[in-house]
């Protein structure tokens, strides 16, 4: 279950991705792993192949006390990875045999531990309140018993680039009493995140000439420069680098995992993940980050959803010709795809591209694709929008190019939504529809929570003994957004629908100056896609 090295990746030894997700990526606001979330995250991250994995804080947070008793009882068997505790140094006045944070450590089980030691001067002075030889003693101290014990020791030196540009000799006196203890590795860390990557390469370089230690590199985000500090101390010397998860952390996160491993699997050509690794980049992302109860941020280098999508027709043009042109790699290197955007700066490369990821062919089609696009740009002028609204256009295209243009599968005659507030506060939706549905007139009434669920309903009614297979369609989402440009109650609003009937899901988007009418138009063209795809007519994911 335990192992203490090499680590999992290709590299070995050689070379550290150590990830600390589940301590310093716990830190971010609104994060708040249950000790089965950890275990989770930490299935999910030896899977991908990473080579340390930071469990957390055993002795100071009874969470990360439990989680590594439950992965030292057998609920954590790890294939690739290293589990190590992180943990302090010895207290001034204890001996590091006395210290109960230090014995925590140990009994944590964890064959590597991670000890926080102060490298800046005026931290040791101010915060620990002791002099710099007594903060080196608590360091060497403590890394010689743990050491002793059999385990594996990486020394965080925390503040470092601050402590190493006000007082050199001291950074390096801290360094200096952890390696001659035994440490394996001294971490340079960004604490305050405030570096730039010239100048933190230049740190790294000259830390690496004057000691001879070997050195990893721990940044935060607070520049925006994290990942590319982090690329830049590889290229320095740093053979460790620590990240977490899509870049969780304090304040502004940490450096993002995946943007890291990216970096340098495919920019420096090292192989920091097993084979099987890269490939599964995109999907661990977006697990990670159900996971911790956030949304995936779609604009993430090389895993988020928008990382090769293609707005442009410019781009569109280009692709069509070769993906390569406008992409810095093939998306699928990472476990991604690439997207073509349909919006008004869209051009006829771009339609058709988009088709073709639909399943419709345009090629040779001249006169349908400019029709298609000269439409797409006159309603995006009125603030309809597909770009998320694949559904939507796949029925915008049909209706140019399918010799039966699709239609809904039923005529409506009228609708009526009323809300009524009750005197204790309620607020109900009632809807009235009336339909013409194989060759009958109908008329239901349902009421909802809101309008767009009392249509449904009533719709649901109306259609349900005309069309059994709406029974696996329901509505999934349904977004309201106030477009651009307008204002008050006059504005003009677009709504998407997204819908699913259980091996599928797709959206829609519909646009008036009226939400119920925007709502009913996307609506409309959900069951009309619905139907599609009950006759095997549109694609089925």
């Amino acid at each position: 279950m335990y192992r203490i090295s090499p680590a999992g990746t290709p590299l070995g030894d050689e070379f550290h991705l150590y990830d600390t997700t589940l301590r310093d990526g716990a830190q971010r606001e609104g994060i708040s792993y249950s000790v089965a979330d950890k275990l989770a995250v930490a299935r999910l991250l030896d899977t991908l192949g990473v080579g340390f994995i930071e469990g957390g804080w055993p002795g100071a947070l009874p969470k990360d006390t439990e989680f590594f008793a439950r992965a030292g009882a057998g609920e954590l068997v790890l294939q690739h990875a290293v589990l190590v505790a992180f943990g302090s140094t010895r207290r001034a006045a204890l001996r590091a045999d006395q210290d109960p944070q230090v014995q925590a450590l140990l009994a944590s089980g964890a064959p590597v531990i991670t000890l926080v030691a102060k490298s800046d001067r005026r931290h040791v002075e101010r915060a620990l309140r002791v002099e710099v030889a007594q903060a080196c003693a608590m360091v060497a101290d403590t890394v010689a018993l743990l050491v002793n014990e059999g385990r594996r020791v990486f020394l965080d030196a925390e503040h470092f680039f601050d402590g190493y540009a006000f007082d050199a000799d001291c950074a390096l006196r801290v360094l200096e009493a952890g390696v001659t203890a035994g440490a394996d590795i001294v971490v340079l860390c960004d604490t305050n995140g405030g570096q730039l990557p010239l100048q933190l390469a230049e740190t790294v370089a000259e830390v690496v000439a004057r000691t001879g230690f070997r050195v990893g590199i721990h940044c935060q985000d607070d520049t925006g420069c994290a990942v590319a500090n982090s690329v830049a101390a590889v290229q320095a010397g740093a053979t460790h680098v620590q990240c977490t998860a899509n870049g969780y952390g304090e304040r502004a996160g940490n450096a993002d995992l995946f943007a890291v491993i990216g970096n340098l699997a495919t920019k420096l050509g090292m192989p920091v993940l097993p084979p099987h690794g890269m490939a599964e980049l995109t999907r661990a992302s977006h697990a990670l980050a159900e996971i911790a109860n956030l949304a995936p941020d779609t604009h993430q280098a090389y895993v988020g959803r928008s990382a090769f999508a293609h707005k442009a027709g410019l781009h569109a043009s280009a692709i069509k010709v070769d993906p390569e042109l406008y992409n810095h790699l093939d998306p699928a290197v990472v476990g991604n795809s690439q997207r073509v955007l349909v919006t008004e700066m869209a051009g006829r490369a771009s339609i058709e591209l988009k088709a073709g990821e639909l399943g419709l062919d345009l090629t040779g089609r001249s006169a349908e694709l400019g029709v298609i696009t000269a439409r797409v740009k006159e309603l995006e002028s009125r603030g309809w929008s597909f770009e998320a609204a694949d559904a939507s256009f796949e029925l915008l295209l049909r209706h140019e190019i399918d010799e039966v243009p699709p239609a809904p599968p039923f005529a409506l005659e009228s609708y009526r939504v009323i809300i009524d507030h009750t005197p204790n506060a309620t607020v109900v939706a009632q809807a009235t529809v009336t339909v013409h549905v194989a060759g009958e007139r109908v008329l239901a009434t349902a009421e909802g929570n809101g309008p767009v669920n009392a249509l449904d309903g009533a719709l649901r009614q109306a259609l349900g003994a005309h069309l059994p297979w709406l029974d696996t369609v329901e509505l999934s989402d349904y977004k309201v957004r106030i477009l651009p440009g307008t204002s008050g109650t006059d504005a003009v609003t677009r709504v998407l629908v997204e819908t699913s009937d259980g091996t599928g899901s797709w959206t829609t988007v519909g646009v008036h100056g009226n939400v119920v009418e925007a709502s009913w138009l996307a609506l409309q063209d959900a069951l009309t896609y619905a139907a599609l795809r009950h006759r095997g007519v549109a694609r089925t994911a």
